[in-house]
Parts: C-alpha cells; structure tokens; sequence
C-alpha cells in the first residue's frame, strides 16, 4: 500500500531518533493513511487518504 495521500500528498519523510544517551540512528516518519472510498465529481472511487485530510473535512465519504 502506497503510503502517500491522494489529497494533500503528505508522504514519509526521514529523520533521526536520538537516545537519552544521545546515540543517533536513522528512522521514517510515515504518515498515518488509510484507504477509503470518496466522492470525487459525484463518483465514488477508492482513494489514499491521511486521517488529517479525513478529520479537516477536506473530502467528502462516499
């Protein structure tokens, strides 16, 4: 599954974990994306959709 919305296009990004003791190690941060159906143009098909976009209202269910 593509980890990467169809809305606003958030998508991994990397950066570092860093310990208590500050040891260093790389890590992803992934986007939290689900796959829901939506309307777009009054026709529902299936899309990648981060909960962001699900919770701001930015697409409508269908």
């Amino acid at each position: 599954m593509s980890k990467v919305c169809s809305i606003c296009g958030k998508h991994p990004a990397a950066g570092r974990s860093i310990s208590h003791s500050h040891r260093v190690t790389n890590r992803v941060f992934r986007p939290n994306v689900q796959r829901i159906t939506i309307k777009v143009n009054g026709i529902s098909k299936r899309a990648n959709v981060c909960t962001g976009c699900i919770r701001s209202g930015k697409i409508e269910r269908g």
